[in-house]
């Protein structure tokens, strides 16, 4: 017999607890989408029971309980980057398909600015964050873990948080065995900044490659970049003029490869006669340059999808660790064996 007066109430979470027999805790698990119970057979019986008793959670209600506003809050280095513009297209694709919406804060790789525009986001309630800014240092990914604030890297990694990644150091051991296999033995490098596990781990694969074929690592081969087509060109007219020239150049991101490019057509040399060239990440314009580039190819949607995954996971109180992904060799235009 119904209580006078409830006969018209929607059905709450105690009613379908008391007619599952389980605790409304257990109820509200069940009925989350972002807890891993929600997978499970006993969660599907107790939708059953949910359902059979008419009733239909309210999701803005249940989101102010758990204080949660589902967004996400993103921090790139600047948007004008190729790869972070991909990458943030895949993880807010991913997010909408999890129910989330995303914000997305720049940094230009300051960490004053990594820090403000980070508490800016959560100042506006995300309910946690994805950086693909993390420097070696830990810096403000440190800060969020003392703080208990559930965060995610992407692409770069300090060791620490929870982090979805390519396998760098196998990417550059890839480029650098693709130049060794070609005949080549004065291969260069231009690396990236060294707060960047990224550029750390193709430098290693790199060094990696040469060691195992018995090439010395050559520091006078071995210059740094910020990742910018301009970088690139100015690297790349250091390195041809050094004496002996190099006979090829692994850049560790592809739009300096690109500005390696044009530093080689600037100075009356031929690309890959003169020069052979592998990049890294196989943006789009690498494939339809006039001279397509020889890159390693990095898993972006999968790498996106894992990041939202684990903040998911790590916002419903699941932990979550550190997820690698495999690059691909994508030889093109830009490599050729040594005469």
């Amino acid at each position: 017999m119904s209580t006078p007066g409830t006969e018209d109430r929607p059905p709450t979470i105690a009613v379908v607890a008391r007619a599952a027999g389980v605790s409304p805790s257990t109820v509200s698990r069940a009925l989350n989408r972002e807890h891993r119970f929600y997978r499970s057979p006993s969660a599907a019986r107790i939708r059953e029971v949910a359902d059979s008793v008419g009733y239909a959670p309210n999701p803005v209600a249940a989101n102010l309980r758990r204080r949660q506003t589902n967004t996400i809050g993103v921090l790139v280095p600047r948007l004008t980057d190729t790869v972070m513009a991909m990458l943030y297209e895949e993880i807010s694709d991913a997010s909408l398909k999890r129910g989330y919406h995303t914000l997305v804060a720049t940094t230009h790789d300051d960490p004053g600015r990594e820090h403000e525009n980070g508490d800016m986001l959560l100042q506006r309630r995300v309910d946690g964050l994805i950086l693909t800014t993390a420097r070696t240092d830990g810096g403000f990914c440190r800060d969020l873990a003392e703080k208990g604030i559930p965060h995610v890297l992407a692409l770069r990694t300090h060791g620490d948080s929870a982090a979805a990644v390519g396998d760098d150091r196998l990417g550059g051991y890839l480029a650098a065995r693709h130049l060794i296999d070609l005949g080549h033995r004065r291969i260069a490098l231009v690396a990236g900044p060294d707060y960047a596990s990224s550029a750390l781990g193709r430098r290693a694969g790199y060094e990696e490659a040469l060691r195992e074929a018995g090439l010395p690592v050559d520091e006078r081969l071995i210059l740094p970049s910020t990742f910018s087509m301009e970088s690139g060109e100015e690297t790349g007219r250091h390195l041809l003029a050094l004496a002996p020239r190099p006979t090829a150049v692994f850049a560790v991101n592809d739009n300096t490869a690109i500005g390696l490019l044009a530093a080689v057509q600037r100075a009356g040399l031929r690309t890959p006669e003169d020069l052979s060239v592998v990049g890294y990440n196989d943006i789009p314009l690498a494939s339809r340059l006039a001279m397509p580039l020889t890159t390693v190819r990095v898993p972006f949607d999968a790498i996106a999808s894992a990041a939202v995954d684990q903040l998911v996971d790590l916002v419903a109180g699941v932990p979550a660790g550190t997820q690698t992904f495999a690059p691909t060799l994508i030889p093109r235009r830009t490599t050729t064996r040594m005469a």
